[in-house]
């Protein structure tokens, strides 16, 4: 497949050629995301991914329970939901009937690293074909900022206002390096979207995790450190500090297992 790095996208009568063009999958509707949240950016890479693979007609997508609750809102593909953390489960029954579709979860660290841990780790240990997009941003978005499986040491959030404790409340989970061990985990990527370099090698993983499904390889999993201001407290730009400075220190960006 030939790779062109800028699309040119033909003008219409009295317009001029543009380089920059919304992705087929993606619809053209506002968002509910908050101002410098990273959801909206991954929206678009997987929708561009999809669109570059030709595989729209073929894709199903999971929902999860969480900020992107409502994702089918924006893709223009299908997409069904699961109960909280049982998207895997879900992709696993759907994969198995129609295993000449492509499909896909798209999960946060609650939905994916707490209530659906034992969904995760079964899928990837199993060797199930399927692709998890997992959305990692410390907190638990949609239902106030409280801690995460992921939130860092030190992290202040609504159920830990003076900071997370090791002592009390663990460490925080690397879900990747937990998986990497896993025959059936065949590849798994950590990538981020802070950055315009970081959001580009973001679609490249993006795009290997699909195409590690469409070759039938097994498992598959990108893990995206993704940005929350709101409940951060902060701007949007200290917030893409942040994950360069101390978020990818404990989650270190680069492929964890590849086949």
């Amino acid at each position: 497949m030939k790779k062109n790095r800028i699309k040119v996208i033909p003008a219409k009568k009295g317009e001029t050629n543009r380089v920059f063009a919304r992705p087929a999958t993606l619809r053209d509707i506002d968002n509910h995301y908050c101002a410098g949240c990273g959801h909206g950016i991954i929206h678009r890479l997987i929708c561009e991914v999809i669109d570059e693979l030709g595989i729209r007609e073929k894709v199903i997508a999971i929902a999860p329970v969480g900020c992107a609750v409502i994702a089918y809102d924006y893709w223009d593909f299908d997409v069904t939901e699961a109960p909280h953390g049982r998207t895997p489960a879900v992709a696993t029954g759907i994969k198995r009937t129609r295993p000449n579709n492509i499909v896909f979860t798209y999960q946060g660290d609650g939905d994916l690293a707490a209530i659906g841990t034992a969904e995760t780790i079964h899928a990837a240990n199993r060797g199930e074909n399927i692709t998890i997009i997992f959305v990692n941003n410390g907190v638990y978005g949609m239902t106030g900022g409280q801690m995460a499986p992921t939130t860092l040491a030190g992290q202040k959030t609504a159920t830990t206002i003076y900071g997370r404790s090791l002592r009390r409340e663990g460490y925080p989970i690397r879900m990747l390096e937990i998986l990497a061990p896993l025959p059936g985990a065949r590849y798994l990527e950590r990538v981020s979207v802070h950055s315009a370099h970081e959001t580009l090698r973001a679609k490249r993983a993006i795009m290997k995790a699909f195409k590690t499904q469409v070759d039938g390889k097994g498992f598959s999993m990108v893990e995206v450190l993704s940005m929350c201001p709101t409940y951060w407290g902060m701007s949007a730009i200290k917030a893409a500090e942040r994950i360069r400075s101390d978020v990818a220190t404990f989650y270190p960006l680069g492929v964890v297992k590849t086949y």
